[in-house]
């Protein structure tokens, strides 16, 4: 994110190599810490679509190699820094919109709403806003029969895992904290951050002291240590790979489950 490019890597001689710079922020204004691409998700067509910090949307990336804006706004007002996104079976897309891309973050004069928020993109392009009772959604995921919204909050005091009930309507039910990391913050460096689903429902968060392993109850079933923060993690290989990016590693381990849609 604080290099305004996405990178990627493949097994073998290739290894690590730019994909596409700059990533999230295509203005000139100094003083961006963070004004790069944040979450990644590619779509049921192959297209990447991705949360921009610095431009303040969520875009597309064309077969022709150009951008579309997806929203940058909801009822008129800019989004804070879109951060990261799960993308629904019927294409809509829920986001979340912390203020970590802004220079002064929920301080910044450039802000244009009074919340948080965690929004849903619809499949005709309006945005409907879900809820904005978080102080610092991050992660995103939805269970693998999408009937559950999980959100990590980075808040410091209240490191929390949100879960709520999507109703038929689509809106949600009430927010249930589903785990709390303040123990856990307290021993290790790091905060909720990015997170996935297995196929069995379980939730893979990142967290205090890497990867967080969760069940739909709440309950705690391990926890991965790479001794430093680690933001985001996802599978990848044959769906039972897990790959993690921390803070100056992007490391993997094998998994006895796979990962939700493998």
């Amino acid at each position: 994110v604080p290099a305004n490019t996405i990178y990627q890597w493949s097994e073998g001689k290739e290894g690590h190599s730019v994909f596409m710079t700059p990533s999230g922020y295509t203005g000139v204004t100094p003083g961006y810490p963070e004004p790069g691409s944040n979450g990644l998700s590619f779509d049921a067509k192959g297209r990447l679509v991705s949360c921009e910090h610095g431009d303040r949307r969520v875009a597309m990336l064309t077969p022709e190699g150009g951008k579309v804006t997806l929203a940058d706004h909801y009822d008129g007002k800019r989004f804070n820094s879109p951060n990261d996104l799960a993308i629904h079976s019927s294409g809509a897309i829920y986001f979340t919109d912390p203020p970590y891309g802004l220079p002064r973050r929920e301080k910044d004069p450039r802000r244009e709403t009074d919340w948080f928020g965690v929004y849903r993109i619809e499949i005709d392009g309006g945005v409907t806003l879900l809820t904005k009772d978080c102080d610092r959604p991050n992660g995103i995921a939805l269970s693998p029969d999408e009937k559950k919204l999980y959100v990590a909050q980075s808040h410091g005091p209240r490191p929390y895992i949100f879960s709520w009930d999507i109703r038929e309507d689509g809106t949600l039910g009430p927010q249930k904290v589903l785990f709390d990391c303040s123990t856990l913050a307290r021993k290790y460096p790091g905060a909720p951050d990015g997170m996935k689903v297995d196929k069995d429902g379980i939730i893979w968060t990142t967290g205090p002291g890497g990867v967080l392993v969760i069940s739909p109850e709440g309950k705690l079933l391990g926890h991965i240590l790479t001794g430093q923060r680690t933001a985001n993690c996802n599978w990848g290989d044959d769906g039972s790979t897990l790959y993690m990016t921390a803070d100056f590693h992007v490391c993997r381990i094998k998994t006895l489950t796979k990962g939700a849609g493998w």
